[in-house]
């Protein structure tokens, strides 16, 4: 509790100090005109220019993490940043001599920035959202270009900016009132996730959206040129430099851009899980290995396995990455199963056995308000769902499970077969093998069945590998592991 009160303070001041700050200032003599359109000038349309540049790469980042929440944000602080540098270049005086454009341009960037990053807010699995995910790699390119038509419209039209009336009554009443609304929803709602999952990229969300209310106070009631005016250019700054801060706080890894596109295209599924996995999606693994012990190393080994499969079955390269990520995170909804049922010692009740099948829910839940693909959240959401229509949580049959999610519970409960449980030594990958293959065309798809047999024919020192060298994330592991107990499934 205190650790969230903490939160709430930090934020509210955030926000109230530099309300107070511009409230103070307009009310005293040190409001002075600073009429200085040089500076304006060169350091707004610097400045933008450069912000513009960190949020392409946030774009960039987003891709490769295949998140599309991310990709949002990116687009938002795109939209701030470009529309900013029009703000700056089209200080009167210099490049041209019309006096509406650039408080109107800057009125429009946070409005177009509030729609990007109220939708970033959205779950990813709404069906707006899935669409949109299918074409996420052409999303930076094409807003990109479509800026680039905006502003040089404006620039060669500018009464077409001017007839929005952005800058009257009541329209930027109107604007305002949205900008606020929806920047308040999208704070609202990432700080929902920031308290259940503590990453820094939705923390820095909920300061940039609070921020950008800020300057949009300032910018309809400031007076131009006045010092007080000015705060709202270091509003906007601060708001993007601290989401771009989040980003390299949870996504940005030691390896250079080279090495990252490199590994791209190696088969070693082991370069894949290590390039793809994001220090967000590490800290998810770590939290669960410390609440079930079983899971340290079984995360890891079922991605490795999947994704060998997955290559055997010539899955895209795009699929391989889902499956990468899907597979690391699979069982990260046993964070919300409490410790007595989930390392209980025994047979498990009926009523305790419901719960941990709401595992794949949790997860599905907790994943898709951090923006995960649909394909990794058809993986968390439908691993335990068998061939025959017998599986949970939603009883799908045959080709109804998502291709992915039939990848993985292969992985999965032959993993879950050759690893030592608190209740029974590990078998041998000849016996686990029997299992899976008599259980083909029942709990599994014939194909990856097929698949995982030549797999296991063509390449067998893989399999002795991975049981032996395999890391666990947890930072320090349990002598007396605990595991999942008798009564349970090999998968549970």
């Amino acid at each position: 509790m205190r650790k969230n009160a903490g939160v709430f303070v930090g934020l509210f001041l955030s926000m109230l100090v530099p309300w107070l700050g511009y409230i103070l200032l307009r009310s005293t003599t040190f409001d002075k005109f600073i009429q200085a359109p040089n500076e304006h000038f060169y350091m707004v349309s610097v400045i933008s220019l450069f912000a513009l540049v960190l949020a392409v790469a946030v774009g960039i980042v987003a891709i490769r993490q295949r998140n599309i929440k991310i990709s949002f944000v990116s687009l938002s602080y795109v939209s701030l940043a470009a529309l900013f540098v029009l703000h700056g270049m089209s200080t009167p005086g210099f490049l041209m001599h019309h006096s509406s454009i650039a408080g109107n341009a800057a009125q429009l960037s946070v409005l177009i920035a509030a729609i990007w990053l109220w939708l970033s807010s959205l779950s990813a699995d709404l069906f707006i959202m899935r669409w949109i995910a299918k074409w996420q790699r052409w999303l930076l390119p094409v807003w990109v270009v479509a800026l680039g038509m905006i502003c040089f419209a404006i620039w060669h039209y500018p009464d077409l900016l001017q007839a929005a009336h952005l800058k009257e009554n009541p329209t930027k009443w109107v604007v305002s009132a949205f900008i606020v609304g929806s920047n308040l929803w999208t704070m609202y709602r990432y700080l929902q996730i920031y308290l259940s999952s503590r990453f820094p990229l939705q923390l820095a969300i909920v300061y940039s959206a609070g921020w950008m209310i800020i300057a949009q106070f300032i910018i309809v009631t400031g007076e131009a040129w006045r010092a007080s005016w000015w705060l709202y250019h270091f509003m906007l700054l601060a708001s993007v430099i601290v989401m771009v801060g989040g980003i390299v706080r949870q996504y940005m890894s030691s390896k250079s851009v080279t090495t990252s596109v490199k590994l791209l295209f190696r088969a070693n599924p082991r370069d894949w899980i290590n390039t793809h996995m994001s220090p967000s999606v590490k800290e998810l693994i770590m939290t669960t290995e410390a609440k079930d012990s079983y899971t340290a190393g079984h995360n890891y080994r079922v991605a490795l396995y999947a994704l060998k499969l997955a290559e055997e079955l010539g899955l895209s390269s795009i699929e391989l990455r889902a499956i990468a990520q899907g597979g690391l995170v699979h069982d990260i909804g046993k964070l919300r199963i409490s410790d007595r049922i989930l390392n209980k010692p025994g047979k498990l009740t009926p009523e305790e056995r419901l719960v941990i099948e709401q595992h794949p829910v949790s997860g599905y839940d907790l994943c898709r308000r951090l923006g995960f693909m649909p394909e990794e959240l058809g993986i968390i959401r439908s691993h335990h769902e068998k061939w025959d229509g017998s599986g949970y949580p939603d009883q799908l049959a045959g080709e109804q499970i998502p291709l992915l999610a039939r990848v993985t519970a292969v992985a999965d409960v032959y993993d879950a077969l050759t690893s030592s449980r608190s209740y029974r030594k590990a078998m041998s990958h000849e016996a686990a093998m029997d299992i899976i293959q008599a259980e083909r065309g029942k709990h599994f798809d014939p194909k990856c069945v097929d698949a995982w047999v030549r797999l296991a024919a063509e390449q067998p020192e893989f399999f002795k590998e991975t049981l032996r060298n395999t890391p666990s994330l947890k930072l320090e592991r349990k002598k007396n592991d605990r595991g999942l107990h008798n009564g349970r499934s090999a998968n549970s």
